[in-house]
């Protein structure tokens, strides 16, 4: 006969990895520090053969509208007449004189909606959104028409934040 401790649901084991909202390092030495503080970034999804672009936050935890109902492969030859869009790790921060766009990182998400398949590399988003948060522009790699996208949605998202950017981050946007 089972005894009550069977009974109970099993916890999930933790993964040791934890996002916490707020300044985790104020010196208190408790619960979070040297966690990632995630406040500050935004993920903007760029889909040139659709020409959408918008902020979807869902993205921090792989969770956008353009991933979910898609099954991940693990190379993009197993995408079937796929297409590119782009998943971009936008970095704000604050200054004395406004905030700005700080870094930028762009990562390929190659997708066929139809077959309801996807790829992306992991470690390509990992390492382009920390460079995002440490203020590189990682924009190289896309195509013109949507680091043009791009460039337009942060202008119009607000014209003071992306006159404030270092020219970094202008250049990196430039055709």
């Amino acid at each position: 006969m089972p005894n009550e401790e069977d009974k109970k649901p099993k916890k999930k084991p933790s993964t040791g990895f934890n996002i916490l909202s707020g300044d985790s390092t104020d010196g208190h030495g408790g619960y979070g520090v040297g966690t990632i503080n995630l406040d500050n970034v935004s993920p903007v999804i760029i889909d040139p053969t659709t020409d959408e672009i918008y902020v979807d936050v869902g993205a921090l935890h792989a969770r956008s509208a353009l991933e979910k109902r898609k099954k991940l492969v693990k190379t993009r030859e197993e995408v079937p007449d796929g297409h590119t869009a782009w998943i971009v790790w936008v970095t704000l921060q604050r200054t004395e004189t406004g905030p700005h766009y700080y870094g930028i990182g762009a990562c390929e998400f190659y997708l066929n909606a139809e077959a309801k398949r996807a790829w992306k590399s992991m470690p390509e988003h990992v390492n382009n959104m920390d460079k995002s948060m440490k203020g590189k522009v990682v924009v190289d790699h896309m195509d013109a028409k949507s680091k043009k996208m791009l460039r337009e949605y942060l202008i119009e998202f607000d014209k003071d934040v992306y006159e404030r950017s270092s020219d970094e981050v202008k250049l990196g946007l430039q055709d």
